[in-house]
């Protein structure tokens, strides 16, 4: 089945090599259902593109919630806080792209960095005209192709298609319209807001008094409410959101422990130390030692699959 824009067929998944591959590539074409909404936000050490096919769905983006309509394209770099929230009725079709690529090529290493800063756009999702939207996204559709010729170049061909719609991505960016439009009850809003303001100053002292009396809302109205629209309490979604930013400083670099927990937020060792075992069964230590930290400017992390839910 072909969309007026991109090529689609249910159920479809192109896979290049495995998990874990400095290059990798897995491209799920599928449709999402509200019952299989997730209950609560979540972030993976990969990145990931999501492009919304039909109807209209959301994201929940670092506690900042972004409207999408048909071919809006999002992009979500390792460590981000998300969850989508797909409508009732008929699922919408949309396609799911995780990946990793090595960016150490001789010569390139500078580009490549380059091409990469489209994931760090300020709001992460990019809508086009209908020309400019065809254009962007038809070396998808080439790949979809490809995907179906037996050819012992097919891997290449694949990897080459995905840089070019990346590259197309970046040379466009200017020209994305999208704008965030507020909806839900401005309670509900007024939540979302706090949501992004813990993304914003996790590093610093923070008590469910202070950020309330900054909102004004009542210390138990914000309780009962940021729970009610987060999924989280107050209290977990500072935790969370802290011990996150930790996980990436003991990837992705040399720091010392005891120095990350100040910077994350957390007045004591003993604290982070507890914490930090709750959410991921292991001393922060052990942490670093069993996911050996990959060089950011060498590869872009990878995971991804059919159990990867987004």
């Amino acid at each position: 089945m072909t969309s007026s824009v991109l090529t689609y067929e249910k159920g479809y998944a192109i896979h290049v090599n495995q998990p874990g591959d400095s290059l990798y590539y897995y491209l799920d074409y599928d449709e999402r259902s509200h019952d299989l909404n997730m209950e609560f936000q979540h972030f993976h050490d990969f990145y990931e593109i999501c492009i919304l096919l039909d109807r209209t769905a959301a994201h929940i983006i670092e506690g900042s919630l972004y409207e999408m309509q048909p071919y809006d394209i999002v992009l979500l770099r390792p460590a981000l806080l998300h969850k989508t929230q797909y409508p009732k009725g008929v699922p919408p079709k949309r396609l799911m792209i995780n990946f990793a690529m090595p960016r150490s090529l001789p010569g390139l290493e500078n580009g490549y960095s380059e091409l990469f800063t489209i994931f760090n756009a300020q709001v992460p999702i990019f809508r086009f005209s209908e020309e400019r939207r065809k254009e962007i996204l038809a070396p998808l559709n080439d790949i979809f192709a490809i995907s179906q010729q037996l050819s012992p170049i097919q891997s290449v061909a694949i990897h080459h298609k995905f840089v070019e719609f990346l590259c197309g991505l970046h040379r466009y960016a200017a020209e994305n319209s999208y704008v965030r439009e507020e909806k839900g009850s401005s309670m509900t809003q007024r939540m979302y807001a706090i949501a992004s303001y813990i993304h914003s100053h996790y590093q610093q002292e923070m008590s469910l008094d202070e950020v309330s009396r900054r909102f004004y809302v009542s210390a138990h109205h914000l309780s009962r409410q940021f729970n009610k629209v987060t999924g989280f309490t107050f209290t977990e979604y500072v935790q969370m959101t802290r011990i996150r930013n930790a996980q990436q400083m003991l990837l992705h670099s040399s720091e010392k422990i005891t120095d990350i927990a100040a910077q994350c937020g957390f007045t004591s060792f003993s604290q982070f130390n507890r914490i930090f075992n709750k959410q991921n069964g292991m001393s922060p230590s052990a942490y670093r030692r069993s996911r050996p930290a990959q060089d950011e400017r060498q590869m872009v992390l990878v995971g991804g699959g059919k159990n990867v839910i987004t």
